[in-house]
């Protein structure tokens, strides 16, 4: 004989609550609860069931009924006829034993295939929050620290070794951050080189306003107030240029570029040169060759007048400046090549790069012609906006000199390059 020690009544049994709850919810995959209750009167009567007087009216019929204790109770009943007269009904009920068993199974597949999507889905989010979502929000909170001023001590999270879109995003937002310190320490020296400029002719008109009051002679105060005169225009100039300088960027970013033909924008240029400069200037252009470059045409114009002002200025008496412009072509892509030669004392070496600074300047005290030259006529601002203008439209400019078969140097020359449109 074996005995099994039964619960206490009342008592919890964590196993079987767990089986009641299992059951529970496999029965509620579906639900049985729309189903009506199965009863068995007494004494029992064809009226009691549906699908009794259904089949006593001629047609078989089945119905599913749930129990009181649990399961399910399945009856059919059928019509019984003699000569197509129905005399009588069969009425079988049975127990959903099997039913129930092979509904349990697929319950259970049920639950197992939710299960395994719960995990796949949790496991998913897990690995989609560590890989997407979490470096996006370190990015956007080196971002909003960097907006908001924190210094340049915040630095962007550096995801260089994703071969996918977050490393793009990480790489493009480090270089924009770069750029971003990068202007603002360009317009730190820019300041600090405004500062600079304007403060030189200030102190000389300072002194000589103080001087001035004090000189009796006519002729000496002559000299003063034509310096003063000069040191305001020399003011003004560099107010205008510093100005232009300063709209550039702006201007260049908010303004879309357009195709402009530099055939036309060089020749417009030259024919003002030739009917007020005392230096003969040439313009050179292949015939037919098509010279139409993506640039914003205002600016063009003002790069080549700087570049061919800049000429002239060292440039000799009846001297020859040289423009020509080519179409060349290249494995990535044609370019168009503007040349402009002088016949001046070209530039020293080491200065081929300086030049394109900021308020560089390196002028003789005496022209070309022998005669002494006035100080302060140029900002130094020319040639750096127009370099700036040049990479802006995606292009290049730079200067050499020009040599002799002796070696030496007969002028000038400074390039500018354009892709092609």
């Amino acid at each position: 004989m074996r005995v099994r020690q039964l619960p206490p009544p009342g008592g919890f049994a964590p196993l079987n609550w767990a089986r009641d709850r299992f059951d529970a919810l496999l029965n509620w995959l579906p639900s049985q609860g729309e189903l009506p209750i199965y009863q068995e009167r007494v004494p029992q009567r064809a009226g009691d069931y549906r699908e009794t007087i259904t089949a006593l009216a001629g047609r078989p019929d089945a119905v599913v009924r749930r129990h009181e204790s649990g399961g399910m109770v399945i009856s059919v009943s059928v019509p019984v006829q003699r000569y197509r007269q129905v005399v009588g009904a069969l009425m079988l009920s049975h127990g959903s034993g099997e039913v129930e068993r092979a509904m349990r199974a697929i319950r259970i597949d049920i639950l197992q295939v939710f299960g395994v999507a719960l995990a796949v889905t949790i496991l998913l989010s897990v690995y989609l929050a560590a890989t997407i979502a979490r470096p996006l929000k370190r990015l956007a909170a080196a971002a909003e620290r960097v907006r908001a001023g924190s210094g340049r001590h915040t630095a962007i999270p550096d995801f260089a070794g994703r071969r996918d879109e977050i490393g793009d995003l990480g790489r493009d937002l480090r270089a924009m951050t770069e750029a971003l310190w990068q202007r603002m320490d360009a317009i730190e020296r820019f300041a600090a080189d405004v500062s600079h400029e304007i403060k030189n002719p200030l102190t000389s008109l300072r002194s000589a306003v103080e001087t001035v009051a004090r000189v009796e002679d006519p002729s000496q105060q002559k000299k003063l107030i034509t310096i003063i005169l000069d040191d305001v225009a020399r003011l003004d100039r560099l107010i205008s240029d510093i100005s232009d300088a300063s709209r550039l960027d702006a201007e260049l970013s908010r303004d879309p570029p357009s195709n402009v033909d530099l055939r036309d924008v060089l020749r417009a240029l030259v024919d003002i040169y030739v009917s007020t400069s005392d230096v003969n200037i040439v313009l050179e252009l292949e015939p037919g060759t098509d010279l139409t470059v993506c640039a914003f045409e205002d600016r063009l114009g003002q790069v080549f007048r700087n570049i061919i002002t800049n000429a002239e200025s060292f440039s000799p008496a009846h001297g020859r400046i040289v423009i020509s412009a080519r179409r060349a072509v290249r494995r990535d892509g044609d370019v168009i090549n503007v040349t402009v030669d002088d016949e001046g004392p070209g530039i020293p070496e080491v200065n081929l790069e300086s030049i394109f600074q900021r308020f560089y300047t390196d002028r003789p005290t005496t022209g070309p012609d022998g005669k002494a030259v006035r100080l302060g006529t140029n900002s130094g601002l020319g040639l750096s906006i127009s370099r700036q203008i040049v990479e802006a439209a995606g292009g290049e400019l730079w200067a050499e000199n020009l040599w002799d078969e002796d070696s030496r140097i007969t002028g000038a020359r400074f390039q500018t390059r354009f892709p092609a449109v």
